[in-house]
Parts: C-alpha cells; structure tokens; sequence
C-alpha cells in the first residue's frame, strides 16, 4: 500500500473520530419523562429541553431532572400529645413540574429531595403526630397521611414540587406501652362479656316475667269468659221465667181462677172466713156459727 492510501486512511479514521467526538459533544438524547437543564459554563440557561433528540453548543453541559413520579420510602420517630414515642414507617410519592424545573435546579439543585422535600415531611409528620394520642393514632392512620400531605404540598407548590400522596405504612409503639394496650383491650373484652352476659340473663328474666303475664292475662280472660257466660246463663233463665209468669199471669181469669180452686178443694171448709169488707166485720169461726145454729 502506498503512502498516499496510508494518509488516506489516516485522515479518514481522524474525520471519522471527529465526526463522532462532535456528535457527542454537539447533540443530546433526553430521556421520555425527563426535563434537559442546560448550562453554559456553569451559568443556567433560561430554556429547557423537552423528551427527544437535539443539538447543542459543546461547551454546553445537559441536567437532567425526572418529571415521571417518584415514590421514596422514609422512617422516623414521633411523640404523641400524651408523650408516647411512636415509630413510623412510610413512603411519599412526588413529583417536579416541567415548567418549574429549571428554576428548582437553580435554588436546590438535583437532589431537592434530600435538601428539600425530606426535612420537611418529617418535621410535619412529627408535628401532626403530636396533636393525636396515643390510642387514636392507628385508627386515624388515613387521617394522619392526609394531614401530612396537606402541609407539605403548601410548602412545596412555590417549589414546583406537587406532593401525590404520603402513605402511613406501619405505626409502633415501645413494649411497655403495647403491653398496656393489650392488658386494657383484655380488660374491655372481660367487661363486654360481662355486659352481653347480664343482658342475656335480664333478657331471659323479661322474658320469663312476660310468659307468666301471658298466662296470667289468659287465665283471667278464661275466667271472666266463663263468669261472663254464667251471668248471661243466669240472665237468660230469669227473663225466660219472668216471661213465663207473665204469659201466666195474663191468661190468668176468674173464672180459671175459681175453676181451680174448686178442683183442688178437698171438702173441708175453712175454720175462719171474711167477708169483702174485712176490716168492718169481725171473722167468725164456721163451727161457732154451726154450733149456735144448733142450739136453736
């Protein structure tokens, strides 16, 4: 081969790396869900550069910021308002805007959460604990997530920084103070089952004390249906013979009266008579009468 082929090659192995070397240093990929910070020799420029490719001075250095959501774990210690030290384990899920990342880069830099955004969720989170006991946190544990998220997405809107949501994973206690729980919860339950026990037995007194009202009402109800039954039995008796003697006393003549009087007369004759004018008359004995006949 000859020199010439051999500079050839050269100077088109040197085009080659610089073409390559420019590319590099003269273009920039951006990432889908990510904004482009450029700087000029360390000063930020006043525009981004969205998702895609594009070009750029090779003096020019590319930041990048993450749009997407991100979510971050996060434990800490808390006190509540009766002074009881709580254990918290969580996670936080955020995001930067596009149109503010510029601005939080050149405030705080690339690592806003460590600067920013961490301190102040747990400064909150300890300050939300401490406004709840003890015993009403585990039961307002959603409660508490949006309590805490209301306070720092405040503090993080003049940052571009939206707080999605903060999520309460696990709250505990020391021992002492589980155990005491738990010797109240057992205490509760004896209590309750106590309490379902006496119900049970008054309950079962009602009802017993009901049964023999039933009874007695139905008893008495006998009882009165049957005085009922024989006081109209007796009523219907004494107007049935009051009728009768009525009826009687009606086809009741003289002349019937006499005729039966003569058929039950025996043949003797009474010993003292009156006459229709019983108080002017004195009543005389018929013997006496029959003796002076005699005598005659």
């Amino acid at each position: 081969m000859s020199n010439k082929a051999i500079k050839r090659l050269i100077l088109t192995g040197l085009a080659v790396v610089i073409v390559i070397v420019l590319l590099n240093v003269c273009t920039v990929q951006v990432p889908t869900g990510n904004t482009a910070i450029i700087t000029t020799f360390g000063k930020v420029e006043d525009y981004t550069l969205e998702a895609g490719f594009h070009i750029k001075s090779p003096f020019q250095q590319i930041i990048l910021m993450d749009n997407r959501e991100q979510k971050t774990p996060f434990a800490t210690e808390a006190f509540s308002s009766d002074i009881q030290q709580v254990n918290i384990i969580g996670s936080i899920n955020y995001a930067i805007n596009k149109s503010t990342a510029m601005t939080l880069f050149k405030e705080v830099g690339t690592d806003y959460f460590s600067k920013l955004v961490n301190p102040r969720m747990l400064e909150n989170t300890k300050a939300v604990f401490s406004k709840y006991t003890a015993e009403n946190l585990v039961s307002a544990r959603e409660q508490l997530s949006v309590q805490i998220r209301d306070n720092l997405s405040k503090e993080m809107e003049r940052y571009g920084i939206t707080i999605i949501s903060i999520s309460i994973e696990n709250i505990d206690f020391t021992d002492a103070f589980t155990d005491a729980v738990e010797a109240k919860q057992v205490a509760a339950q004896k209590k309750l089952q106590a309490e379902i026990e006496q119900e049970q037995k008054t309950m079962e007194t009602q009802q017993q004390a009901q049964r023999q009202k039933i009874e007695a009402d139905a008893k008495a109800e006998v009882v009165k249906i049957n005085a009922d039954a024989e006081a109209y039995s007796t009523k219907v008796k004494a107007e049935a013979e009051a009728e009768a003697n009525r009826k009687i006393a009606e086809s009741l003549t003289d002349s019937l009266i006499q005729f039966t009087e003569v058929n039950q007369w025996n043949g003797q004759l009474p010993t003292y008579v009156s006459g229709g004018a019983a108080e002017a008359l004195p009543v005389l004995s018929l013997n006496e009468v029959s003796t002076a006949e005699e005598e005659k």
